[in-house]
């Protein structure tokens, strides 16, 4: 089963005859260092792929034994150009006896999600509208240039100084929510353009690393709210989330904090902390131990032209301070919309659901509307962009339906609430939680 031997036969494979695999022999291979990996029945060793793939080396690992036929689908818009890279991988196929499905997954409704987005393809909602992202980008820069406009015309005063954040901050989150369709590759037939806009948007516009985004978000697109495999869930035992960790937790007698307080004390180390702080410290722990010289010139081009613009007004100190205030402002909002479609949501270890499935189970949307578009970059349509995540934001709204009826016809819940409603949802989700931990902890 070596790779040698694997590559011999993909060779006499390609004059007429290829090796053969059960579902039970792909599963083996599921460890670091020997990970298979199954795309429309052929069979793929990526073992050593996984070192240069893109999207990371861990999101091609969460798959490692399993079907990857709807995850490689939705992550990749040109897959005529990434099946170069495949080609040299492939080991074989399914044997004809095998199902092409896993785990005993729905054969019906996996088939009838890829006719779902064939149709989708078909309506053309995959089709970027240029005038969409130009305007929004230019909001954006307007914002920016509005800040700065607003210091030369009135000065540093304190009432101006707080316009100023809160201008800043607007801009911040707007493009915290564009970088994010970049990264996505949604908005450019060439994914060439998509990383490079990526780069400016994130690393000049926001100073942080293209890179480090890619490579922590597929994770969480691939098995959102698995445990293990979902980074956005991994609370450094600060909170402990779901219904299985908390009770995990409680019966180790583990109390890295007093989680039966979680919902009171999130208030002070999520929303205000989590991109001044830790994000901040990540991202440059992360650049620096990877050595990525490209997004670290990125990152400091916005932190020189922060500084260039604003230190003649406020001094350094004054001018450091004014961006821990911007970013403390822009991560509440980043918590609040972020965690609203999945903290409250199903949080578990992996089921190996199919796609649909898995995508629904941790997660929701928030009502539509103009208000709650903008304010949450469109990331209230949290379903459709989980299961379509190069579709372009602006076409959620018409995918909706159909997805909704998919999801009726097979018993699937399909959760839209209010705004306010997700946001409450949150803390009662991390009551709740603590509750079972204090419980386990106490009793079991």
């Amino acid at each position: 089963m070596g790779g040698g031997g694997h590559r011999q036969q993909l060779g006499s494979g390609e004059s007429g005859t290829c090796a053969k695999y059960t579902w039970e022999e792909v599963q083996k291979h599921n460890h670091r260092g020997d990970q298979w990996l199954v795309i429309e029945r052929k069979v793929y060793n990526v073992s050593e792929w996984t070192k240069r793939h893109p999207g990371g080396r861990r999101v091609l690992g969460h798959y490692a034994g399993e079907d990857a036929t709807d995850a490689f689908t939705a992550f990749h818009p040109d897959q005529r150009f990434v099946r170069k890279f495949l080609k040299p991988l492939l080991l074989g196929e399914l044997a004809p006896s095998e199902p092409s499905q896993d785990h005993g997954k729905n054969a019906a409704l996996m088939e009838d999600f890829r006719t779902l987005r064939q149709n989708l393809e078909a309506q053309g909602l995959f089709r970027t509208s240029p005038l969409f992202f130009i305007l929004y980008l230019g909001h954006i820069l307007l914002l920016e240039g509005l800040s700065l406009a607003l210091l030369w015309t009135f000065g540093n005063g304190w009432i101006n100084t707080i316009v100023i954040c809160l201008t800043l901050a607007v801009s911040q989150a707007q493009a915290g929510w564009l970088q994010h369709d970049f990264g996505h590759l949604s908005v450019f037939k060439s994914s060439t353009w998509d990383h490079l806009l990526h780069k400016f948007v994130i690393g000049h516009l926001k100073g942080a690393s293209a890179n480090w985004w890619n490579h922590r978000h597929f994770q969480h697109h691939a098995k959102p709210n698995v445990v293990t495999k979902d980074p956005d869930i991994n609370m450094l035992k600060i909170l402990v989330l779901g219904n299985v960790l908390p009770v995990e937790y409680g019966i180790k007698k583990l109390k890295h904090m007093p989680y039966n307080y979680q919902h009171q004390y999130f208030f002070l180390v999520g929303p205000p902390l989590l991109i001044p702080l830790y994000f901040n410290m990540h991202i440059l722990q992360t650049m620096v131990m990877q050595r990525d010289w490209v997004d670290f010139a990125w990152y400091l081009s916005y932190y020189t032209r922060f500084l260039t613009c604003y230190v003649p007004y406020y001094g350094v100190i004054g001018s450091l301070v004014l961006l821990i205030v911007v970013r403390f402002l822009e991560s509440h909002w980043f918590v609040w919309v972020t965690q609203m479609n999945h903290i409250p949501m199903d949080i578990d270890y992996e089921k190996h659901d199919d796609w649909l499935t898995m995508q629904l189970k941790a997660t929701c949307n928030i009502e539509h509307s103009s208000f709650n578009d903008w304010f949450s970059g469109h990331l209230n349509f949290q379903i459709e962009h989980h299961l379509f995540p190069t579709m372009p934001r602006h076409s959620y709204s018409h995918a909706a339906p159909q997805v909704r009826e998919l999801c009726e016809k097979y018993g699937i819940t399909y959760q839209v609430k209010g705004l306010w409603e997700s946001w409450c949802d949150i803390v009662r989700s991390l009551k709740k939680s603590g509750d079972m931990w204090l419980d386990a902890y106490l009793h079991k």
